[in-house]
């Protein structure tokens, strides 16, 4: 579980042969709870050292070829090998140069079928390293990201020797940071990363139990691998006893079977799900926008955030092989349906339910662990379209805070306005009092004209809606 990774935007290279690192390498403040080995950097790059007590189980990884198949199915990280050391720290076996992980997320960012996507992953890799004689020792999503709509194991010395006498020792951390959200959500229709949010190491087996309803208690499963486990008092006994190769096997397939059964009761609860599908909003107008987007865009946006994502409409527009997109929303619903299109399409599109009055802060021991969610990058480019309305009437935020908390988001903003006397503003007033008297056009240019530059600006013909390409000063 030491690796809830920060590779963040580091790119990786490779680097000569026999170069050692300057006493001066920082370790990463996540990376303190393995001591098989850690993560840190210098110069710019990130690294992993193995430590000497973790040598026989790398050591096994590598020569099973446990390594060669995750990496080649592209199930795990793949990594260089590195003559560097980290001088000031003891006992080092090995460094590695991980592979390049765009942007990194948590399951308190995620919907539904990315945590199961990612526990489904985890009892394939599971099973892949028992066949190896191997087994992961940590069963955590915090160990998982996602490359191209697909998730991808992160750490690689969760890996050690399969004794087949024993019980996995991951099983309960599995449970508890899997499959119980994953069985909550289903049957109570509350949102994954809401849950996580509340309980972020996991829901514990009493808390699911008495969080599911009677008719959950028919499932065998659910009587398996919830009601049982929090029937017993710790210290009070043992589940399992005489444990073996074939047990553990079935207990995999059991669990994945479980899983793969399991569906999203959430539902769609904002009245915007469907903004660019209804009426007042034609086909003639959304062409026109997506024209202006297009136009605006440039080469160098290669790191794009799109706040206020809705489905994803923008996201795919400006998607492309070169291009990192993450795509954020308050509506898990939204959030849903956008990973299963980029689940299928492979996009480099990473969509993560953000609610942007209350994003996800620094957290950890010692709020040190994981970085807030807007401090894990710079990006070049922040997609905020029909967005500034909902933040500005709908959660009462001054435009000038606005642009001052964009400036810290990204280099350039390709940003839309909407006039007051736009059916959508008006639907954010109707039933409260009018207490806007500067949300206008000139006010919102004053306001971000105190960070940001106008390189472009045009009206949406026939809208009044204005689009608006930035540079921060």
């Amino acid at each position: 579980m030491e690796d809830q990774i920060f590779f963040y935007s580091l790119k990786t290279e490779s680097i000569n042969q026999g170069e050692r690192i300057m006493p001066t390498h920082q370790q990463h403040p996540s990376s303190f709870r393995d001591p098989s080995g850690f993560v840190f950097e210098t110069a710019g790059k990130v690294y992993r050292q193995v430590n000497s007590s973790y040598a026989p189980d790398y050591d096994l990884l590598i020569q099973s070829g446990l390594y060669k198949e995750l990496t080649e199915n592209h199930w795990l990280i793949s990594h260089e090998e590195t003559e560097l050391k980290a001088t000031a720290s003891p006992h080092p076996y090995k460094t590695l140069i991980p592979q390049f992980i765009p942007f990194i997320s948590y399951p308190y960012e995620w919907c539904f079928e990315q945590l199961q996507d990612a526990a489904l992953l985890t009892l394939k890799i599971l099973r892949n390293a028992i066949d190896h004689g191997m087994i992961l020792k940590d069963a955590t999503p915090y160990n998982i990201q996602f490359l191209s709509g697909k998730p991808v194991f992160i750490d690689t010395l969760s890996f050690e020797k399969y004794h087949p006498h024993k019980p996995w020792i991951a099983y309960r951390q599995f449970c508890e940071t899997f499959l119980y959200p994953l069985l909550t959500t289903k049957y109570t229709g509350l949102e994954i990363h809401r849950l996580f949010m509340a309980y972020p190491e996991g829901i514990p087996a009493a808390v699911a139990a008495s969080t599911l309803p009677a008719k959950a208690r028919f499932s065998l499963g659910n009587w398996l691998h919830v009601f049982l486990p929090a029937s017993v008092k710790k210290g009070k006994g043992k589940l399992e006893t005489g444990f073996n190769k074939s047990k553990l096997l079935r207990i995999v397939d059991h669990l994945e079977n479980v899983i793969k059964s399991l569906t999203s009761s959430v539902v769609n609860q904002s009245v915007w799900n469907l903004y660019y599908e209804e009426e007042i909003l034609n086909e003639q107008y959304l062409n026109r926008k997506k024209e202006l987007v297009k136009a605006m865009m440039k080469e160098s946006d290669q790191n794009i955030i799109d706040l206020g994502c809705n489905r994803g409409l923008f996201s795919n527009l400006v998607a492309n092989s070169d291009r990192n997109i993450v795509a954020a929303d308050d509506n898990a619903y939204s959030i849903s349906q956008l990973y299963k299109e980029v689940r299928q399409n492979k996009n480099h599109i990473l969509p993560l339910c953000i609610d942007l009055m209350n994003p996800p802060g620094d957290a950890g021991f010692g709020n040190g662990e994981r970085k807030a969610f807007y401090q894990r990058m710079r990006f070049d480019l922040c997609l905020s379209l029909a967005l500034v309305h909902h933040l500005c009437i709908g959660k009462n935020v001054p435009f000038e805070k606005l642009a001052s908390f964009l400036a810290r988001v990204a280099t350039s903003l390709i940003i839309e306005f909407i006039p007051k006397q736009d059916e959508k503003v008006q639907l954010l007033l109707s039933g409260r009092k009018d207490i806007f008297p500067n949300y206008d056009q000139g006010h919102f240019e004053s306001a971000f004209n105190e960070n940001f530059i106008v390189e472009d600006c045009r009206e949406i013909e026939g809208s009044g809606r204005i689009v608006y390409r930035m540079k921060i000063k």
